[in-house]
């Protein structure tokens, strides 16, 4: 008589060819770039002298004389970072929720998605540099050029926040009898627009840094005056330019950390020293109350 085996049968132990192959592949891509690169290894060691000299030029005594023009130039800084950030969240937002699979149809959403994949491609200083030939050395340069390299990046993060939606409330919309438009208006725009807006001030933030790069190309604000005192080797002003530029930023930063929150969490709950101290003096009246009765 033939017996039946119950034991389950364990699965096979996967392969490790495959991830094992391709961390070799990297390593030896990894390898070969640093060997092609003409890199002396042994200038390394005197790096950190370096950096220990050149910031004791820049931060020992820096010069402040200067310090009103630095703050005209930072604040243009700041708008051209601001007027590029509009650009890109007026453009990249209607043509992300388009390349969103939910929303657009096939033969926008792809030609979309390589626009985008195209622009984040190129580098902002690179787009800066074919502007300049059409718009000349003006902060409008860094403006446009802000908002256009944005677009690449702020778009896809707009068509992936939209794919991310919970399907519930479109399906609520489309049982409605609603359409595509119906859908984007009263269901995936409700449920991404904290996103939206918190990734919004995020390219604010972004841009912000990337004014002061543009600006050693010619693009105008903080950078142009860094570049030129660099190459004049005024250290002590170059380090006056690098405090305001770090100041402004971290500034901006916090600012626009603080309402990214607000927008996304909401206001928060707090006590005020009113409810605490009203609260016991309910408590014994209401004590006083019972003990009468």
């Amino acid at each position: 008589m033939s017996t039946i085996d119950l034991r389950p049968e364990l699965p096979r132990h996967p392969s490790r060819l495959l991830p094992t192959l391709a961390a070799v592949a990297v390593a030896i891509v990894v390898v070969a770039a640093t060997a092609g690169l003409p890199i002396d290894w042994s200038d390394l060691g005197a790096v950190p002298a370096q950096l220990v000299h050149f910031g004791g030029l820049m931060f020992e005594s820096p010069n402040w004389e200067k310090l009103p023009r630095a703050l005209t130039e930072m604040w243009r800084s700041i708008s051209m970072a601001w007027i590029g950030a509009i650009l890109c969240v007026l453009i990249s937002i209607p043509l992300g929720m388009l390349a969103a699979r939910s929303v657009g149809p096939v033969w926008l959403r792809l030609p979309l998605r390589g626009v985008f994949a195209v622009i984040r491609a190129v580098p902002e200083v690179i787009i800066a540099l074919i502007l300049l030939t059409i718009t000349g050395l003006t902060p409008f340069t860094g403006a446009l050029a802000l908002g256009i390299a944005g677009i690449g990046t702020q778009g896809k993060w707009v068509y992936e926040t939209i794919e991310s939606v919970q399907e519930g409330a479109s399906e609520a919309v489309r049982a409605a009898g609603g359409g595509t438009a119906e859908v984007t208006r009263w269901a995936l725009w409700p449920a991404a627009a904290p996103a939206l807006l918190s990734l919004a001030l995020y390219r604010f933030e972004i841009n912000l840094r990337t004014s002061a790069v543009l600006g050693l190309v010619g693009a105008g604000g903080i950078g142009s005056m860094l570049a030129n005192y660099t190459n004049y080797r005024q250290w002590d002003t170059v380090g006056m330019l690098l405090i305001v530029v770090v100041v402004a930023t971290m500034t901006m930063d916090a600012i626009s950390g603080a309402i990214r929150r607000r927008i996304t969490q909401g206001p928060g709950v707090r006590t005020t020293r009113a409810t605490r101290t009203t609260l016991p003096a309910r408590t014994t009246r209401s004590r006083n109350v019972d003990r009468v009765g």
